[in-house]
């Protein structure tokens, strides 16, 4: 055969087909699940976060009626509403500690336990040994005398280091208004 005779029997030079966008390859596959993962939890982080503001806000709320109560009463016995003030602040601070330590058996501590409890958990600088006194065993007395806007800042303290961590005051000021 004749090299001329050779080369009429060879066919056109096909191109190959263009390359499509549908479907994508492996790799945009596995980048759109990683894109879709890292938005769902930052989604969810941001939920969190929110939800913990959110709860934290209320307890301070909280705290500050009981303060309010306090401050805006028109008895004259100041040792029974000191009393009552201490009463409502552990209270708030106990109900605080089983929303944030469920398995902690947080409602069966009293006395020295129940205050190294808020010293280990929480921001607890402005305990100071009156007012550890006071939470100790303050609910069992006839009396009171302790300085309550100390507790109080005590409270507001401990509350925001439990949800918000250890953040500046001006986060601080910001949950509370």
């Amino acid at each position: 055969m004749d090299s001329e005779e050779l080369l009429a029997q060879l066919a056109d030079i096909h191109l190959p087909a263009e390359v499509s966008y549908w479907p994508p390859a492996p790799g945009w596959w596995v980048l759109a699940l990683l894109l879709l993962g890292s938005g769902f939890y930052l989604i969810h982080r941001i939920m969190q976060l929110r939800n913990l503001r959110l709860v934290c806000k209320h307890a301070l709320a909280e705290l500050d009626t009981c303060y309010h109560r306090f401050t805006g009463a028109e008895d004259d016995d100041l040792g029974t509403l000191r009393l009552r003030y201490v009463n409502e602040f552990n209270s708030v601070i106990r109900r605080v500690a089983l929303v944030h330590f469920p398995q902690a058996n947080v409602a069966s501590l009293g006395g020295d336990a129940w205050v190294d409890f808020i010293r280990q958990k929480g921001d607890s600088s402005g305990l100071n040994d009156e007012i550890a006194a006071v939470l100790s065993f303050g609910r069992f007395q006839t009396h009171c005398d302790v300085d309550v806007d100390a507790m109080n800042s005590l409270g507001q303290t401990w509350i925001t280091s439990l949800y918000l961590g250890n953040q500046k005051n001006s986060e601080h000021e910001e949950v509370n208004d």
